[in-house]
Order: C-alpha cells, then structure tokens, then sequence
C-alpha cells in the first residue's frame, strides 16, 4: 500500500482568502464539488476523511457548510485572523457577483435563454454533487459505524429528502443525534475496560 504524502498547511490568512474566493467564484450550485477539490487534492490541507469528518461537522452548524469549514480551517490554523480570512474570501466575491446578477437579472430575466441556462446549469450541478458523494464512500469504509449501518443512515437521508421531501434541518435534528449516539456506543464497547 502506497504511503500517502504529508498535509500541507496554509501559508498565511491572505492565503485562505485567495483560496477560498477562488473557490467561492467557481462553485455555482455546488460548492462540496470543488471544496472537496480545492481543500484535499490541490492544497491538501486535509485529508479525503478529515475532510468529510469536517463536513460533516461543518453541516450541523448554522450557516453554509462551506462558510463553517473556511472558519474552521482558518481557526485551527491562524486562529480569528485565519477564521476572518476565509470567512471573508468566501463571501466577498460572491456577494459583489450576487449584486450585479441581481440588477442584470431586473432586465434579463424573462428571456426564454436565460431561463433555459439556469435550468442547464441545474442538471449540471446535480451530476458534479452525485460524482463528490461517489468520492467520498471510500473514506467511509473505515468509519467506526461499519458500512452497514453508514449505508443504512445515507439511504435513510436520502430517502427522507428526496423521496418523503422533509426539510434538511428536521432530518438532521432526527438522524444526526442518532448517529452519533451509535458512534458513541460502538467506540465504548471497542475500548478494553480496565480489571479492577
């Protein structure tokens, strides 16, 4: 088994602001996609299941997930100056963008084209965010839960949203605590118990 190259860390705060305003002008419709991609293959500021560990944190948290993680990169690694710094480059550009969407969108808007390219842009985002959960099953196959039940749990997610059309939050106010009580468990009953 090939070893993996060590992480690389961030080399300043304006380095989190570049790198997250880059990501933040390229992730129409799906940041995970290139979070995913930015974070663990190109910078390699963390791990494939360091990422999804964080992610997942990072989803339970109010706000955008993405917002969460460029926080909690900038803070393990700079403290509030890195936390501002990413926080920052993933908000600044896209809200300039959002600004000048809105008032062409005032003009634009009812074009039959327009209307076709962002339902395009739909189906697209759709592929790009199926093509980052394939990616990252692997890391689950190490996970303490076992496969077993991680598929039960994401099948039950799935199910939820998709098909029953429960809101995100309800879902993970009700899978989340389960999931982390069964996490709790299986490691208590894997740690040997010292004799008395």
């Amino acid at each position: 088994m090939m070893n993996e190259q060590p992480l690389n860390t961030p080399k300043s705060p304006s380095d989190l602001f570049f790198s997250f305003a880059g990501l933040s002008i390229k992730a129409f419709g799906g940041i995970i996609v290139f979070a995913e991609q930015m974070v663990v293959e190109k910078k390699r500021w963390l791990s494939r299941k360091e990422f999804l560990e964080d992610w997942a944190v990072a989803q339970t948290m109010p706000g955008a997930p993405v917002m969460n993680l460029s926080i909690m990169i900038g803070s393990r690694h700079f403290g509030v100056m890195g936390a501002l710094a990413g926080l920052t480059g993933i908000l600044l550009l896209p809200l300039i963008l959002i600004l000048l969407l809105v008032c062409a969108f005032a003009y634009f808007g009812e074009d039959p084209r327009i209307v076709g390219a962002l339902q395009g842009m739909g189906a697209v985002s759709a592929g790009l965010l199926i093509s980052t959960g394939v990616k990252l099953i692997k890391p689950l196959k190490v996970n303490p839960l076992g496969k077993t039940i991680c598929a039960i749990l994401g099948l039950s997610c799935f199910g939820l949203i998709a098909l029953a059309h429960y809101p995100l939050a309800t879902v993970l106010i009700c899978l989340g605590p389960l999931a982390c009580i069964l996490a709790y468990f299986k490691f208590a009953s894997s740690v040997p118990r010292e004799s008395a």
